[in-house]
């Protein structure tokens, strides 16, 4: 029997052969899934295209009938409608049409499309009903063409979710293939609407994956490049928010575009609010949620009569904002009634989108600022047009916190290289503000309030980054297979050990396996039997550069407790257990929540007071 410390040799042929083509093996197959998962998202990400392209048909043919009477695919906004009072009554009966759907159909197309996604992310294993894939885009179209101030973004992103997720119940695979798989739908459709691949992924990993690995940007950004060549195909090319060409700001310039994004990052604050408000308001009312997007319709109707460039998708009025040519008043009256409309219309819980409105109302609000700066500091070289886009920008970066995702939309969509610095200050004026004074953003609000916890923060994995060097300890007391159980009672007897499983060895000094102190005690076990009996084989060992995570796996695959150690010449030079991987993990969190100072200007200050005395006594 042995009782030494010292490095035990182990069988190549058990552990880093094994080891090896385990590795090898799981390398292999996680690249093989690869594969076939982004496969299977680039097929989601071309129906998603046509389909994006048929739900803009489809939102268009239904704007020409409510508005105009004529069966028509093309795009004519409903703000040039003829109808009078009759404008008021027809956002109401698209709303009594989608209250029906969602009685008989699903519930769940009511909403803006993202806040449900990451719902079904992360409570529900990213399995979304497959019927939602077709009554979302046209319970959408109909709310939308009907004058529901919305952007077609929140749909085609909840019914690319919704094929993605389809899809991904159709095969075996986990549920974070699952996520991937949806999120790469729901990422695909903004792309086929907005042409807009890189914003896309960021939206995946800010709002949706809550990761960032190869396994799952990979997919998705196979499927959000797909998605952007549906839409140079099907759609026009281009930017799809063509603006003036911008200059390089001065650095005056910039001080006040980040001035503007602090105001902004307020307003999205106080939209935030408003909107749950008025959504609270929708809870309390006597009547069957069914009616309530009638009501919501019935209010946009209203605002629609007098401001009609309230109505529909909007995306001509942020052209319009974005060009500058609009006068300080109507700016400002675009901008509160295309913010009432649709927070009303979205409080009733009617189907549609949220980014378009956010991109309106900021783009409006930051021209507003813009032109008011410019009237009263000529000298500033402050630009309305770029103002305007920091304005879309930093309203959706304080309504959502999607930060890189508001940055590269605002680029892509426009095309304006020039315009970065002024989006970076804005974005990350208003994402502070949203930070520090807002608990929940308009994504997350709703889900909060369902008590489902939204991750904000994506830190690497520690048990990916510490090592089994960081926990590894000595072989202790190791034991031979061919001991009696008699032996060894004796042994540990003799010795004060606080060891609760022991190595095994053969007698070439080979690992055979792990036992417990709880079995070698056990009083059903016979005394004459031998260690070998009782051990529980295993052929898996950790190296020292292993990660923690590998060993955790292997601990939970082999369902053991402990797992030997390999150091170089294959020799056993220690043990590791799962209590001590959770102790490290928890002191490696509390270290580095310890604040401490490195550098102490007051113990320099003294040395050298010190040293100075020192000198003047020699």
């Amino acid at each position: 029997m042995e009782t030494k410390q010292n490095a035990i040799p182990v069988s190549p042929s058990l552990n880093d052969l094994y080891n090896f083509k385990s590795g090898l093996k799981g390398t292999r197959q996680m690249k093989t899934r690869l594969i076939f998962i982004s496969a299977v998202c680039i097929l989601i990400a071309c129906l998603i295209s046509i389909i994006a392209k048929g739900l803009v048909y489809l939102i268009n043919v239904v704007t020409n009938i409510s508005f105009y009477g004529t069966l028509d695919a093309s795009f004519h906004s409903p703000a040039n409608n003829h109808l009078g009072l009759w404008v008021i009554v027809i956002p109401a009966i698209g709303g009594i049409i989608v209250g029906f759907m969602a009685l008989y159909g699903s519930k769940a197309i009511r909403g803006h499309g993202i806040p449900e996604a990451m719902e079904q992310i992360l409570v529900n294993k990213s399995k979304i009903k497959p019927i939602i894939t077709f009554l979302k885009p046209v319970s959408s179209a109909i709310a939308i063409g009907t004058g529901g101030p919305f952007g077609a973004e929140g749909p085609i992103i909840a019914t690319g979710g919704a094929l993605g997720s389809t899809f991904g119940q159709l095969f075996k695979i986990s549920p974070n293939e699952r996520k991937i798989i949806l999120a790469a739908g729901a990422t695909a459709g903004m792309s086929a609407i907005f042409g807009t691949p890189i914003a896309a992924v960021f939206l995946a990993i800010e709002l949706l994956l809550f990761e960032f690995s190869p396994k799952a940007i990979l997919p998705v950004a196979l499927a959000c490049i797909t998605g952007a060549a549906g839409h140079h195909l099907l759609f026009e090319s281009g930017p799809v928010f063509p603006m003036p060409d911008v200059d390089t700001p001065s650095n005056t310039a910039l001080a006040v575009y980040s001035i503007i994004g602090l105001l902004i990052g307020f307003i999205s604050l106080g939209l935030t609010k408003i909107v749950y408000l008025i959504e609270d308001y929708f809870e309390k009312l006597p009547i069957h949620w069914m009616w309530w997007p009638a009501i919501g319709g019935l209010a946009v109707g209203v605002i629609g009569y007098f401001a009609p460039h309230t109505l529909g998708v909007g995306y001509d009025n942020i052209i319009t904002i974005l060009s500058g040519t609009l006068s300080v008043m109507l700016i400002v009256r675009l901008c509160f009634f295309k913010f009432l409309s649709w927070a009303i219309a979205l409080g009733s819980g009617t189907s549609g989108g949220t980014l378009a409105p956010l991109l309106t109302i900021g783009g409006a609000a930051g021209a507003a600022f813009g032109a008011l700066v410019q009237l009263t500091f000529p000298d500033a070289g402050v630009s309305v047009p770029i103002a305007a886009l920091i304005g879309m920008a930093a309203m959706f970066a304080g309504a959502s916190r999607a930060y890189l995702t508001s940055i590269t939309f605002a680029l892509e969509a426009t095309m304006q290289s020039h315009a970065l610095l002024p989006l970076l200050g804005a974005c990350t004026a208003s994402y502070l503000v949203s930070f520090f004074l807002m608990e929940n953003t308009i994504m997350t609000e709703k889900i909060a309030r369902r008590g489902v916890y939204t991750p904000d923060s994506y830190e690497p994995d520690l048990l990916q980054v510490l090592t089994v060097a960081d926990v590894n300890n000595e072989v202790g007391i190791t034991l031979n297979s061919k001991s009696t159980i008699a032996e060894t009672r004796a042994l540990l007897t003799g010795n004060d050990t606080t060891q609760s499983f022991f190595i095994v060895t053969d007698n070439d000094g080979s690992y055979a396996g792990m036992v417990s102190l709880a079995d070698i005690y056990n009083h059903s076990t016979a005394a004459e039997l031998t260690i070998g009996s009782i051990t529980r084989a295993s052929k898996q060992a950790v190296k020292s550069n292993d990660p923690l995570k590998r060993a955790m796996e292997i601990m939970a695959e082999e369902s053991v407790e402990v797992l030997p150690v390999i150091a170089e010449g294959n020799t056993i030079a220690g043990k590791i257990s799962y209590k001590e991987i959770l102790n490290t993990y928890y002191h490696y969190i509390d270290e580095n929540r310890q604040k401490n100072t490195q550098i102490s200007l007051k113990r320099r200050r003294l040395k050298m007071a010190a040293n100075g005395r020192s000198k003047a006594k020699s």
